[in-house]
């Protein structure tokens, strides 16, 4: 689950300011979706910024659209109102126009974008398609969610190499074979006590039995508390994520009163 918030979108200042670098693509499916140090961004294409366009293709009910008329119209106002988000100061349009990204068409001027802004705060999330009522969606929540809801194995790979997708199980694998290595250890340690004792060595009994048991005690419950911090967050998530839809729908059933 993710943020239900259309606004949940830093601007680009600050997406350097993150560490993310901007990776242009032109799958409006990987818009605004980011994993680890990257960001993804489909460039605003200069037909959107038409009237022309709008008018014939979006709004004449002549043209064969059909169905899927509001859907693309959706889409398209949506991913134009993105960008009321990512260029909000004149440091996000000169980053925005830069030669290796080109974000919006360079002949836009600074003077022209804000006109185009104001006028798209008037856009609501019922005027735009369902993915675009979030803001930026995080592709391992997104990849992990696939198999359950996409019914594919993935979302979208970026591992180009096996290697680079193993190596990312190292920490967990590595994590569970320690603790049950303590484990089994701290069960050895406890049987050994049984010569301990036979020898008539009771001090010494005492300790490596007192020793064994907190380490089997202690490592089940770092165990316990990481599945629990987990747990936690994951059911947070799913808690924040239903409030904030019933907000949105008392509100929208509000308006519609």
């Amino acid at each position: 689950m993710s943020t239900y918030s259309s606004s949940n979108i830093n601007p680009l200042h600050r997406q350097r300011v993150k560490g993310r670098e901007i990776i242009v693509t032109e799958e409006p499916r990987l818009h605004l979706v980011w994993f680890h140090d990257r960001i993804f961004m489909k460039p605003l294409p200069r037909y959107l910024l038409s009237w022309e366009f709008w008018e014939r293709f979006l709004v004449d009910t002549s043209v064969g659209l059909g169905e899927c008329r509001d859907a693309v119209r959706g889409a398209a106002l949506g991913h134009l109102r993105s960008y009321r988000y990512l260029i909000q100061h004149e440091s996000d349009f000169i980053v925005a126009k830069q030669d290796h990204l080109r974000l919006i068409p360079q002949d836009v001027q600074w003077t022209e974008f804000c006109h185009l802004v104001s006028a798209l705060d008037r856009i609501k999330d019922a005027d735009v398609s369902a993915r675009y009522c979030y803001g930026e969606l995080r592709l391992s929540r997104l990849n992990f969610y696939a198999p359950f809801f996409l019914r594919k194995f993935h979302f979208e790979q970026v591992h180009g190499q096996y290697s680079d997708y193993f190596t990312r199980l190292y920490g967990p694998v590595l994590f569970v074979l320690a603790g049950v290595s303590t484990l089994l250890n701290g069960m050895q340690v406890q049987l050994a006590v049984d010569q301990v004792a036979s020898s008539h060595d009771h001090s010494s009994w005492s300790v490596f039995r007192s020793f064994s048991a907190i380490t089997l005690i202690g490592t089940a419950f770092i165990s316990l508390c990481f599945c629990i911090l987990w747990l936690w967050i994951f059911l947070d998530e799913w808690i924040y994520t239903i409030k904030i839809r019933r907000r949105k729908r008392r509100e929208s059933e509000s308006l519609q009163c």
